[in-house]
């Protein structure tokens, strides 16, 4: 049985540890609302140049050979852009997206897995995919707490440049969706070749200068951009809602940890005394005898 002092000690480490992980949370809390507003606030734009692709394409474009991006071809090999955080104590988040990419790559790529190559955005996935034996094309940083276009555009790079060469038949991307501050699921998106959306139905007459196009030929480099870096962003926002939970939940063990020990050490402070009034009282009554 522990001894006073080690459960004295004890008592003291896990009341430390709450302080820390009650820190965390609300840091990360207070992290989360800001990604939380990045991602509301780049879901209109993303959703306003999908439309808009998909009004170009219907605007009468005959020659699809003209759009590298848009080309369909027989899937020989595929490449998965891994979103994951650079940190952990963010619960299952890491591990789903990583489980996710694994089940996709070996369940639903007709290529097999020898044949999907990895690009790692945050360490966690490229420490996973390196310990798995699997080649990485690239692994890049998260990025840091509020990752610009700009920073992204070597990721944007590196896939566009493999699937126009040939050298990938396909391009996906493994990331977090943010649902909310409770729910987070993985998902899988195809980024290239471009899947040309619906048309939006809003407007019914362009006028495109200088034709419908060389403005859709500008456009769809932007379309794989702004698909990656909503993934992104998502994936952030998830990161930093996860790890918020986790630590609650942490702290919340720890402190009911703390009660029970304090249980624990004021009945055996209890029972101490009770032992040393007694050996009291016995010695009491034979020195009286």
């Amino acid at each position: 049985m522990a001894t006073l002092r080690e459960i004295r000690r004890r008592i003291g480490s896990v009341r430390n540890t709450s302080q820390i992980t009650r820190a965390m949370e609300m840091v990360a809390a207070s992290k989360m609302r800001r990604a939380q507003q990045h991602v509301v606030a780049t879901r209109p734009y993303a959703d306003r140049i999908r439309a808009m692709v998909g009004d170009l394409a219907a605007a009468g474009i005959e020659d699809e050979s003209m759009f590298p991006l848009l080309e369909q071809r027989p899937i020989r090999r595929s490449e998965i852009i891994l979103i994951t955080s650079d940190k952990g104590l963010a619960g299952a988040l890491n591990t789903n997206v990583i489980r996710a990419a694994l089940r996709f790559m070996t369940n639903e790529r007709p290529e097999g897995v020898d044949n999907v190559d990895m690009v790692a955005v945050g360490r966690k996935g490229r420490d996973f995919y390196t310990r798995f034996g699997k080649r990485l094309t690239a692994d890049f940083p998260q990025n840091g707490e509020q990752p610009t276009m700009e920073s992204i555009r070597p990721i944007v790079q590196i896939a566009i440049d493999d699937f126009v060469s040939e050298r990938v038949d396909a391009v996906y991307v493994a990331y977090t969706e943010f649902i909310n501050t409770l729910r987070q699921a993985p998902r899988i998106r195809q980024v290239l070749p471009i899947v040309t959306p619906e048309a939006s139905g809003e407007v019914t007459d362009y006028i495109f200068e200088p034709n419908a196009a060389a403005v859709l030929q500008a456009l769809l480099p932007r379309f794989v951009e702004i698909q990656i870096y909503q993934a992104l962003l998502e994936s952030i926002a998830s990161e930093h809602s996860s790890r918020m939970v986790a630590m609650r939940n942490a702290t919340d063990n720890a402190r009911d940890l703390v009660r029970e020990l304090t249980l624990t050490y004021n009945k055996a402070r209890q029972s101490q005394i009770t032992r040393e009034v007694s050996e009291i009282a016995a010695g009491a009554a034979a020195l009286s005898s």
